[in-house]
């Protein structure tokens, strides 16, 4: 019995991509006779509307999904402040002042984030009173656990290489925020008993930071599924920052929802759209 997820940030409305990863998910809780669960994203400051968890819970139930939804990340602060005070004690963080452009400036590798962090503030660590975030310290942390692997149901038993990511951001400078993606959703996916991740091939690389962080924090060890991606004709992923079509446009048009979730299924895409792997 399979206990999948869909763990959508209230940031943009839901569009194509999403009701795929949505659908994966569903199916896959569904045909173990198990679980589907509905997690709102909702720590991202500013750019997190309350107004759209309310649109994502409409557009799952008009494709014809049924959920259970639990706790939303909001009510979870307590529990990442209480796991990354568990991983500075262990002397695995340290204070991160650099921004952005300065890494991209320095970097000498890119990883599945994007440019990879040189460690320009573990060499020099910021004054006393500055803002800074919290890095991992990669190689300390797998000093710790020694090797690690983890499996995914299409690709296989993996190699754990957080390395390639470098050292992430667990805590962030803006308070409105008050972990990263990879902190929250290792936390989240434990809490909430999830047995098989289900998400995206992007975020595959990220996989490889969760899983040391569950070795490091004692958390259980799900197993993954990365489904391929829709994109759009250009081979761009679909995404909110592209405006791509939202969901909530054609369920207020009066499309049939479940028709939609069928032909999804079904491989029969909108004029343009294709799996990445096709």
């Amino acid at each position: 019995m399979e206990v999948t997820r869909f763990a959508p940030s209230p940031n943009g409305p839901l569009h194509l991509g999403h009701a795929w990863s949505a659908i994966v998910a569903h199916d896959l809780a569904r045909n173990s006779d198990g679980r589907f669960l509905l997690r709102i994203e909702d720590i991202d400051g500013a750019r997190s509307r309350p107004d759209l968890a309310d649109s994502f819970r409409a557009d799952l139930a008009w494709l014809g999904l049924t959920f259970e939804e639990v706790p939303a990340q909001s009510s979870r602060v307590d529990a990442y402040e209480v796991a990354a005070a568990t991983l500075a004690a262990m002397g695995l963080l340290y204070p991160c002042r650099c921004t952005r452009a300065e890494i991209a400036a320095a970097a000498r590798a890119t990883g599945p984030d994007g440019p990879v962090y040189p460690g320009t503030c573990k060499a020099d660590p910021p004054g006393w009173g500055e803002t800074a975030a919290w890095r991992l310290d990669v190689a300390a942390a797998l000093a710790r656990t020694g090797p690690l692997t983890w499996h995914d149901a299409l690709a296989g038993e993996q190699q754990a290489r957080p390395d390639l990511a470098g050292d992430v951001v667990l805590v962030r400078k803006d308070a409105d925020t008050p972990a990263s993606y990879h902190l929250a959703v290792t936390l989240d996916d434990a809490a909430d008993g999830v047995t098989l991740v289900t998400r995206g091939a992007d975020l595959f690389g990220a996989t490889h930071i969760h899983r040391l962080l569950q070795e490091l924090l004692g958390l259980p060890v799900p197993r993954w599924h990365h489904h391929a991606l829709l994109v759009d004709e250009q081979g761009r992923k679909l995404a909110k920052r592209r405006n791509s079509p939202a969901l909530s446009d054609r369920r207020l048009a009066g499309e049939d929802g479940p028709a939609l979730a069928a032909a999804l299924r079904m491989g029969q895409l909108p004029g343009g759209i294709r799996l990445a792997s096709a």
